[in-house]
């Protein structure tokens, strides 16, 4: 059935992630706040919507992921790197590299699905020491950076943008760097992009992308600042309510949502 499920205001509860449609989209509503995209990320699922329309929430299947210390790195950008022609910072300015993601243009992309909204929850979580950014400066000028969300072993890339050839990247590449170091297992990359297959990024089925990361979000994550060498490993305890009930709807090919009074 081609359904959607409401969240509830009052708890952070998910639907599981495998009850999804086929285009990957599983509920919507609720906020953005830290506990809710905490449980979110734990369950495989993230937020993705435009401008004037409710709060998605999806799961995709396949997943695109890469598996640390198996990038893959070009002559001409192992070249760059080595070059120093740019500058790495990390978490010195998570905001701004939110903002450069959501003013980048992007093919077959009117609007931005980076809305205030969406910057303001993620700085909550870059606040908690959960969200981090990897920044490439060139002449001290931000050209290029990525940011996502740290759960345990399990790292999920959210945007990433550049200004300048390569800058993107690089930071990539100091971002698996700094993964490969620290023990992560898993880069979530969610969506299939040429770009990130360029960098060894594959698809895996959702349910075996589902299972993987309930072992490896149960592991300590490392919170704080990942720039400062403050960062300490740290047991995070995410919780959900065992027997949450969520309403349910049809779409229709118009996307409007008829009731089907159904609870799950």
């Amino acid at each position: 059935m081609n359904r959607i499920f409401q969240l509830n205001d009052d708890d952070y509860s998910f639907p599981p992630a495998s009850m999804a449609n086929r285009q990957g989209l599983l509920a919507f509503g609720g906020d953005l706040s830290p506990n809710r995209l905490i449980v979110a990320y734990a369950n495989g699922i993230f937020p993705w919507y435009s401008e004037g329309e409710p709060i998605l929430w999806w799961s995709l299947d396949p997943r695109l992921v890469i598996n640390p210390g198996e990038m893959r790195v070009s002559k001409s950008l192992r070249h760059t790197i080595h070059s120093g022609r740019f500058e790495i910072r990390i978490d010195t300015d998570f905001e701004g590299v939110m903002r450069h993601c959501a003013n980048t243009p992007r093919d077959g992309q009117i609007s931005t699905w980076i809305t205030d909204d969406m910057v303001e929850g993620y700085v909550q979580l870059h606040r908690m020491g959960l969200a981090h950014s990897f920044e490439t400066y060139c002449e001290g000028e931000l050209v290029g950076g990525l940011y996502g969300v740290a759960l345990g072993k399990l790292f999920c890339g959210e945007s990433m943008f550049h200004s300048m050839t390569d800058a993107s990247k690089v930071a990539f590449y100091y971002l698996h760097r700094f993964l490969v170091e620290h023990g992560f297992k898993l880069i979530d990359c969610q969506q299939e992009t040429n770009h990130l297959v360029s960098l060894g990024a594959y698809t895996i089925d959702r349910k075996d992308y589902l299972k993987q990361i309930k072992e490896l979000v149960a592991e300590p994550t490392l919170k704080g600042n990942w720039g400062d060498g403050t960062a300490e490993e740290i047991d995070i305890n995410i919780t959900q309510a065992d027997e949450a009930k969520f309403r349910a709807y049809n779409l229709d090919a118009d996307l409007a949502l008829n009731s089907d009074d159904n609870y799950f």
